[in-house]
């Protein structure tokens, strides 16, 4: 078997390279876009509650700027490194660039391990590393979110330590209510997920009532996502964190599911269900898996053993560019991560622009207006596949670098 790299800076910089050629871009201007614009490691002393302090690592990359102020989550893993880091900003530029709204790409991220660390060390270090990238931060400038392991207290926290004398409630999004946050931005990702999947199911001509589906890592946007399926009819079969998961030919009970995870932490040893892997929930015969985790989940070691109908990137980057080709070869449909799962920076750029105005939507507005942003974007996509006749990772490239490209001459950012 052919060997690949996984480093996720060059997995982003291979699929860029993929839809620049596809277009006929200069190489000036791929060195220009497939390069971040501006790179910020710091050091983050924080005091722990047994009164040693450790010097956890942070970074904030902006990708690219071109078309508005750079946007992205901070997330806190202990696997966290600056050349993901770097990958998870340019998926972010090529990302808004597909929704087609104003930003540029970011993305921040410390490597700790949030699982075994108190409430209060969490905010100490947040604090700090939000003081240590307050230079280059700010509502018209880079607007952080949530990403793994970090939420809307997160967000919180990181406003509350960016003041100047006054509250900027857009210098984040993905904020509490109660501080300027979007009615509709929790279930922002996972929403715009179930939004593509109903258009590719028409695609295929395989409707999401009567469907079985999979969902690989059961955080916010994986565990909504199971919900908004099941709403829809589909039959959630498999589910899995980053402990293991549950399986059941049968269906499983999503109340159930949550319940046992409540009390137990975990979604392994559910009565009535078969225990399984998170490699092998990857490998469950349904109609549409959901990888919903981290990078680099579907590879050339395991894609010929994908049995679904429909993958849908709720996860960044969780396919390697060899198992794409895998999975088209196989006749299975892609909804690719920077489109699938940019129902979260749609809604975070709905909360900004909320904060800039002063003025907030309802639910029911923010929903309405995240569905029209979705399926447009799917659509642009699918036509772009069409017209290149290719599949639709790479559509969804050609359109985004398509119109970075363009804002980068126009703007006369292209020496």
């Amino acid at each position: 078997m052919a060997q690949e790299s996984l480093n996720p800076f060059e997995i982003a910089q291979r699929q860029f390279d993929m839809a620049a050629e596809k277009i006929g871009l200069d190489d000036g201007m791929r060195e220009v876009l497939r390069n971040p614009k501006r790179q910020l490691v710091v050091s983050i002393p924080t005091l722990m509650d047994d009164g040693s302090v450790r010097v956890f690592e942070g970074f904030r990359v902006q990708h690219n700027i071109a078309r508005g102020p750079a946007k992205g989550g901070i997330r806190y893993h202990p696997k966290v490194t600056l050349d993901e880091v770097k990958a998870l900003a340019s998926w972010m530029t090529w990302k808004c660039a597909t929704v087609n709204i104003p930003y540029g790409g970011g993305k921040g991220g410390v490597t700790c391990d949030p699982k075994r660390m108190s409430r209060g060390e969490l905010e100490r270090m947040t604090r700090r590393y939000a003081s240590e990238i307050s230079i280059i931060i700010g509502p018209d400038r880079d607007i952080p979110a949530p990403d793994v392991y970090t939420d809307a207290q997160t967000m919180a926290w990181i406003m509350d330590s960016m003041t100047m004398g006054y509250s900027s409630l857009g210098v984040v999004t993905g904020k509490p209510m109660s501080m300027g946050g979007s009615a509709g931005r929790n279930e922002a990702t996972a929403r715009g997920t179930l939004f593509c999947i109903r258009e590719a199911a028409q695609v295929i001509r395989r409707p999401v009532r009567g469907a079985t589906v999979a969902v690989q890592g059961y955080g916010n946007a994986g565990a909504i996502a199971a919900r908004l399926l099941r709403d829809d009819g589909a039959k959630v079969v498999a589910v899995s964190d980053s402990r293991g998961g549950t399986y059941s030919s049968r269906g499983l009970d999503l109340a159930a599911v949550n319940d046992h995870k409540a009390k137990t932490g975990s979604l392994v040893g559910l009565k009535g269900a078969e225990r399984i892997t998170n490699d092998e929930l990857l490998e469950v015969k349904c109609d549409i898996l959901v990888p919903a985790a981290l990078e680099n989940q579907i590879t050339l070691k395991n894609a010929t053993r994908i049995r679904a109908r429909i993958v849908a990137e709720a996860a960044n980057g969780p396919t390697t560019p060899g198992a794409d080709r895998v999975l088209k070869d196989h006749g299975i449909f892609v909804i690719p991560d920077i489109l699938c799962n940019a129902g979260g920076v749609t809604v975070s750029y709905f909360e900004w622009a909320q904060n800039l105005q002063g003025f907030f939507w309802d639910e029911t507005q923010v929903n309405k207006e995240l569905e029209k942003f979705m399926k447009r974007a799917f659509h642009e996509v699918h036509q772009t596949s069409k017209t290149h006749k290719t599949d639709m990772r790479t559509a969804a490239y050609v359109l985004a670098v398509g119109r970075v490209a363009e804002a980068t001459r126009v703007r006369g950012l292209f020496p």
